[in-house]
């Protein structure tokens, strides 16, 4: 198998409708397959996929497990070469599968890619080739990490060698609304932080990447729409909670050396993975 597509869907069933559609005509040409978990969906989503996509997987799960664990759950059955994890709210070019396999087929240096994103007016997202929305590039400056990722344009918007919109280029994080990955990369790096519930998570991943010495490319030769569907309301605590609670994450992930702390009957919380050299 060439390549396993795996999407995360909550409440999404029109949207995802057209993902799949979508993924049909990019994949006439490969050997694929497409793994949908599915978190609960109350919108006929599980009815809508059986029906109309019987030859796609679906792992239905009877809660909203988050995004995380949907992917962890799907990567362990996948059997692709590589891996597309791509959100339910995405269309694929036409010929965006073909593309961008050839590249990293003739990449070997290649571990993950991510591709030109649009949004459905058709102005270009920002976030293609930097990875980071506007207050993660703020969190990185504020805790001192702008200096680990110096291919985001964190610190300086102006220079004239950061990646422009059309020029192929190494990249710091890729955006987790269309990330190819080698399959091989998960041996290297394990699976994604299930801590990382909705947000941040492709952010954990590129880093580890990055500090396992692996490369990331941003590919503009195709592209996707990314309609940027918000499933939880912006200024809602469960926002608050997951997004904000994501930057705590991160941060006592990789900046601070907590102390381990044995009490009984408790695990540890933040277990300190990597240190950074200041």
């Amino acid at each position: 198998m060439k390549l396993t597509v795996i999407v995360v869907n909550y409440n999404q069933c029109n949207l995802l409708k057209q993902a799949l559609n979508s993924l049909i005509i990019a994949g006439k040409t490969i050997d694929y397959e497409v793994i949908i978990v599915d978190n609960a969906s109350c919108d006929n989503s599980i009815e809508m996929i059986s029906y109309q996509f019987p030859q796609f997987q679906i792992l239905a799960n009877q809660v909203d497990e988050g995004i995380t664990k949907g992917y962890n759950r799907a990567i362990e059955k996948a059997t692709g070469e590589y891996v597309l994890l791509v959100n339910a709210d995405t269309i694929c070019g036409k010929d965006t599968l073909e593309k961008v396999l050839e590249f990293m087929d003739s990449h070997h240096d290649a571990s993950g890619l991510g591709v030109r994103m649009l949004s459905p007016q058709g102005s270009f997202l920002h976030e293609s080739n930097r990875g980071l929305t506007k207050p993660w590039a703020a969190f990185f400056k504020l805790v001192g990490l702008a200096k680990q990722f110096p291919k985001s344009r964190l610190t300086n918007r102006n220079r004239k060698d950061w990646v422009e919109e059309f020029q192929t280029s190494e990249v710091d994080i890729l955006n987790g609304a269309f990330m190819l990955l080698r399959r091989n990369v998960f041996n290297e790096t394990g699976l994604f932080d299930e801590r990382f519930v909705r947000f941040g998570y492709d952010i954990d991943l590129s880093y580890r990447m990055k500090l396992a010495g692996l490369k990331n490319y941003y590919f503009p030769k195709t592209y996707i729409i990314n309609y940027k569907s918000q499933i939880i309301p912006k200024f809602s605590w469960q926002y608050i909670k997951y997004f904000y609670g994501a930057m705590i994450i991160f941060a006592a992930k990789y900046l601070f050396n907590v102390p381990e702390i044995k009490v009984q009957g408790m695990p540890q919380m933040y277990k300190p993975q990597y240190e950074i050299e200041q």
